[in-house]
């Protein structure tokens, strides 16, 4: 029984931040289509959160319980696939002002002004 930490469920705490990663990783799956910017910034901020949680996690798993490891992974799962859906929500978005930029300045604004149009 060396090296074994004994775990007592009364004295495990809720491990810190899950709640929030949970709840910032489901926020950026919603607000993926608000141009990209507000879903991946959500994302990213669940995914730093997650980070620091799934450290200290590691570093004594016994004082944390094990749900809220597991509100922490799937906040840490929502988070990947709501930056996912930000990112190419932002380059479908780049792609579509970069198109209409490209076809509007090859009209021949000039001709068009001098016709009477």
């Amino acid at each position: 029984m060396e090296n074994q930490e004994v775990t007592n469920p009364i004295n495990q705490q809720s491990l810190p931040n899950s709640t929030g990663v949970l709840v910032l990783g489901i926020l950026s799956i919603v607000f993926c289509f608000c141009y990209g910017i507000v879903g991946a910034a959500l994302g990213i901020v669940a995914l730093v959160m997650a980070s620091k949680a799934g450290k200290l996690y590691a570093s004594s798993p016994g004082t944390y319980t094990e749900s809220s490891f597991k509100n922490m992974k799937a906040g840490k799962i929502c988070a990947i696939i709501g930056l996912c859906l930000s990112s190419l929500y932002l380059i479908y978005f780049i792609v579509i002002i970069s198109f209409y930029g490209a076809m509007f300045s090859a009209m021949p604004w000039g001709e068009m002004m001098n016709s009477g149009y």
